[in-house]
């Protein structure tokens, strides 16, 4: 056998080892992406500051167990869940909009199956006591052009807390319900509380509504890279210059919470 065809049989082994790698690589991306981890970005600010726009994080698929719609398109027709575990008050979940059981939403769980909650004041109200609420400071983004934004540290039952935003002294969700949660379903705010649409709007057309425990899709877990996408002239993956500057270094592995 010739030296030449030696070489072009090594080249040829070379390549398919090559394409195999690429293969076995997708599967297991795949496996990941569908049964464990699977990356989200923020596309809006209703999730203020806790989530920003152009944040970038996985989602545990483990953690609620799973149903239809933790499978791309809802392609596995099953009802309720399997493996499944209740989610706590407090979790920051993605979550199938109900009106449509297409569109990823990404609030934070407030009420629970069978809980009553009310918003007095911009206060929430969860069975008749109130989620206790405390200023602390102000939310200043380029996004508002330095304007400064009213900040509210808010502590549940549990012993999670979280930083809140609210704009508005007498805002259109600062007065509203009560709301009492089905068996089966949850009951979702966002931390913008004048800038979000949760389930305290309740329009079928427009609003979120309760969310049954079938739509879950993961629990947010940790933000792997953030971007300034929302300034002027801010990050772009075509500008590799702006990206030292507009990356957001100390929110990449930062946890949600």
């Amino acid at each position: 056998m010739s030296v030449d065809s030696e070489a072009a049989r090594a080249g040829d082994g070379g390549w398919r080892e090559t394409v195999k790698i690429v293969i076995h690589a997708l599967i297991l991306a795949v496996i990941v992406r569908i049964f464990f981890y699977q990356p989200f970005n923020i596309p809006s600010g209703s999730m203020k500051e806790t989530l920003l726009v152009g944040d970038y994080l996985f989602v545990s698929k483990l953690s609620y167990g799973y149903s239809r719609y933790s499978f791309p398109f809802g392609i596995v027709p099953f009802k309720g869940r399997i493996f499944g575990a209740a989610p706590k008050r407090g979790d920051v979940v993605v979550f199938k909009l109900p009106r449509d059981n297409t569109t990823d939403f990404i609030k934070r769980i407030l009420g629970l199956p069978g809980d009553e909650i009310y918003v007095r004041n911009g206060i929430v109200h969860i069975n008749g006591k109130a989620v206790q609420r405390v200023r602390a400071g102000d939310y200043v983004g380029p996004e508002e052009d330095g304007r400064p934004i009213p900040r509210y540290k808010e502590t549940l039952d549990n012993g999670v807390s979280y930083y809140v935003l609210d704009a508005e002294p007498d805002g259109r969700f600062d007065n509203v319900g009560p709301y009492v949660v089905p068996p089966g379903h949850y009951f979702m705010m966002g931390d913008n509380r004048d800038n979000s649409t949760d389930s305290r709007e309740q329009s079928p057309r427009f609003g979120v509504g309760y969310v049954p425990y079938e739509n879950l899709v993961g629990r947010a877990e940790i933000i792997f890279f953030s971007a300034a996408v929302d300034d002027p002239g801010a990050f772009h993956l075509s500008r590799p210059w702006t990206w030292p500057f507009d990356v957001r270094w100390r929110r990449i592995f930062s946890l949600v919470r």
